[in-house]
């Protein structure tokens, strides 16, 4: 039987990185996207062939819905000349970038930034690519704890995840005739070098997302990598058109 494959967008580093490679281990074939880090890219595949598993790594711009088509016809390309395929079963919509600035401060220039990348380029990217999602496929979209809890700084980032998890249950219900399932998984703060990676690297940020998370401590990536591999996995079937949040009991 032919391995699953999944499109996972921002797949070079961080979350997405994390996520290919659970996936790896379960025997999923993958397809990666990078913005501009080819060698981190081709590392995760790297990564993945050892883990007995195909994988390519494709160049993607979120955040620029003209290269849409073409990045579909790269897509095309890949599932028949490396998997005889004309299909894909799953899309992790994971890429992102982050802005930090007070709301009296957001420019305009990085509100539609982040618009462009966080709903925008979901929107009509997961538009493109669905004539080559399988019927029974799967669509995660990648939200935030910011959506459900407030901290200043992140108004516009948080309002375009917001808009995410709307949508989710949206493709949930127009989707559904063809058996997709649709789910969006909201991280809570997480040990990446996402933000600079201030969560990482910062000790009195650290401290304080650990003292307002239930479990007593910050998420790293492997916590968020198996939620993922979980909610793609047959045993997840049943679960459509819901917000997973993945963060450890924050702000509870």
């Amino acid at each position: 039987m032919d391995n699953k494959i999944a499109i996972i967008t921002g797949g070079s580093r961080g979350l997405g990185a994390n996520a290919a490679l659970k996936l790896a281990a379960k025997g999923v074939d993958l397809i990666l996207t990078y913005k501009r880090d080819a060698d981190a890219a081709n590392a995760v595949v790297s990564r993945a062939n050892e883990l007995g598993v195909k994988a390519v790594a494709l160049p993607l711009d979120a955040g620029r819905i003209s290269s849409f088509t073409a990045f579909t016809a790269q897509v095309k390309e890949a599932l028949e000349v490396q998997w005889g395929r004309k299909q894909f079963d799953f899309l992790v919509n994971n890429a992102g970038m982050g802005v930090h600035a007070g709301f009296a401060e957001t420019t305009e220039g990085q509100f539609d930034e982040l618009m462009n990348v966080h709903l925008k380029g979901v929107y009509f990217l997961t538009q493109a690519l669905l004539p080559l999602l399988s019927d029974g496929g799967r669509i995660l979209n990648v939200s935030s704890g910011l959506a459900r809890f407030a901290l200043p700084g992140y108004s516009a980032y948080a309002a375009m995840k917001g808009a995410v998890e709307v949508l989710t249950r949206y493709l949930a219900k127009e989707l559904g005739p063809r058996g997709i399932s649709v789910n969006v998984l909201a991280p809570g703060a997480i040990e990446t070098d996402f933000g600079g990676g201030v969560v990482r690297d910062n000790q009195e940020v650290n401290a304080f997302v650990a003292s307002q998370t239930a479990l007593g401590r910050v998420g790293r990536p492997d916590d968020i990598g198996d939620v993922i591999a979980a909610l793609l996995s047959d045993e997840c079937r049943w679960v459509n058109g819901q917000r997973i949040e993945a963060s450890g009991g924050m702000f509870l």
